[in-house]
């Protein structure tokens, strides 16, 4: 199965380059997909050179800060019809240990719809982060499955392996949310269409270099979204195969 790693960037200038290297290193390969939104400190520029040496290394670049989620549906889309079997999503601050890729694949391989890159299960962690913003994350999952019945420990998580027949069955065109909403909306998608979603432990560390994107916003949009999504029925893509 052809795997694709799927990474927004805006400003990772820092992270860009060890990141590139560091998962053309792993066994199995891996091809990255770079979704730019427009850094201006060279980003692009930095991943445009690496192609030279690598033909599994891809760029997409857009016009401006557009929001996660819809860099993700951009790759997504991208990865489809590219005919990807295994899509990734990873954080490009090494917050997210690309070593871990290999063990999310592994679980993929084995049946899994989707596998997640966890903190809260058994055997996760997160490092460097302050009490108060542990107790966040950790709350905001369990209010996640309070209300959406979820059944995922960490459903905030960002870093994830779908099956390509998921992201298929998904109507992406129908996914509403951009910040950290948006990955709790495509895990709730995923449940409610049937597909098993398991949880892989890792060691979630904080950002050493470049920027944290996060906002009170994001926050908000997923406090409100969850309620949403609760009373939104989920549909399959009208085009997909049942």
């Amino acid at each position: 199965m052809n795997s694709l790693v799927i990474i927004p960037t805006y400003n990772e200038i820092e992270n860009i380059q060890r990141m590139l290297d560091t998962v053309m290193a792993l066994d199995p390969a891996f091809h990255v997909l770079i979704v730019d939104d427009g850094s201006p400190d060279g980003t692009a520029n930095v991943v445009k050179e690496n192609q030279k040496a690598y033909d599994r290394i891809h760029i997409l670049e857009r016009s401006g800060k557009l929001g996660l989620g819809t860099a993700y549906i951009a790759g997504f889309r991208w990865a489809l019809k590219q005919g990807y079997d295994l899509i990734y999503e990873m954080d490009c601050d090494f917050s997210h240990n690309p070593k871990d890729l290999v063990r999310l694949r592994k679980a993929c391989m084995q049946g899994a719809g989707v596998a997640v890159g966890s903190r809260y299960t058994s055997g996760g962690k997160v490092s460097n982060w302050p009490m108060g913003r542990i107790l966040m994350s950790y709350f905001a999952s369990v209010y996640v499955n309070t209300v959406l019945w979820l059944g995922v420990r960490d459903s905030t998580a960002g870093f994830k392996c779908y099956r390509r027949e998921v992201l298929e069955r998904i109507d992406l065109s129908r996914i509403q949310f951009i910040g950290y909403a948006f990955q709790i909306e495509m895990k709730y998608n995923a449940r409610q269409l049937g597909f098993s979603i398991e949880e892989v432990p890792i060691t979630f560390i904080d950002r050493e270099l470049g920027t944290s994107k996060m906002s009170m916003n994001i926050f908000r949009e997923a406090f409100i979204g969850v309620l949403q999504m609760r009373f939104r029925k989920v549909t399959p893509n009208p085009d997909s195969k049942p």
